[in-house]
């Protein structure tokens, strides 16, 4: 197996069960996309994987973005189709097969019961995301407090995000940042 060969097969491997675990989407799983590319595999660095992150957020399309621009990053186009495939793959074929059942049982409390727990799971897995993303991106005070004045603004009022995002973008022009 050739080194090219190697890293097309961890990175099959890895988002294949990365996939497995993305309850709420691919942004529940950052985190642990996180640690395979940057701190396991050492495939790039914490402020590259914020870039990437946010090319794939600011993008349109779906957020699975974030895997083909790592598997791009680290093997081309091989690597993007690679890391998109095994990221879809698995999930979509879990779903599939567990659908005919899920449905079947629509009127079952401990059907319920497992939806409503899924809720704090998936929540807490996409903060964990959100915290791990701030922290690779974050490399002054100054960005910081953008980061939390941002999170502060989104959460505690109904103002549109977008404007968090514009007075962010304005302190970069200015050189505040």
């Amino acid at each position: 197996m050739t080194a090219t060969e190697g890293v097309l097969a961890q990175l099959a491997v890895q988002f294949a069960l990365l996939s497995l675990l993305s309850f709420g989407g691919v942004n529940s799983i950052v985190t642990e996309i996180q640690r395979v590319a940057v701190e396991n595999a050492h495939w790039m660095s914490d402020r590259e994987f914020a870039t990437y992150f946010a090319i794939g957020q600011a993008a349109p399309g779906p957020n699975i973005l974030i895997a083909s621009l790592v598997g791009w990053h680290v093997a081309g186009v091989p690597g993007a189709l690679i890391a998109t495939l095994a990221m879809c793959g698995p999930s979509a074929t879990l779903v599939y097969v567990i659908s005919g059942a899920w449905e079947r049982w629509r009127h079952a409390s401990w059907r319920r019961i497992v939806q409503q727990g899924l809720i704090p799971f998936s929540t807490g897995l996409v903060c964990a995301s959100g915290f791990v993303l701030a922290q690779a991106a974050d490399h002054s005070v100054m960005t910081t407090l953008i980061t939390l004045g941002t999170a502060g603004f989104v959460c505690f009022t109904r103002f549109n995000p977008l404007w968090a995002l514009a007075v962010s973008a304005l302190l970069g022009l200015a050189g505040v940042v």
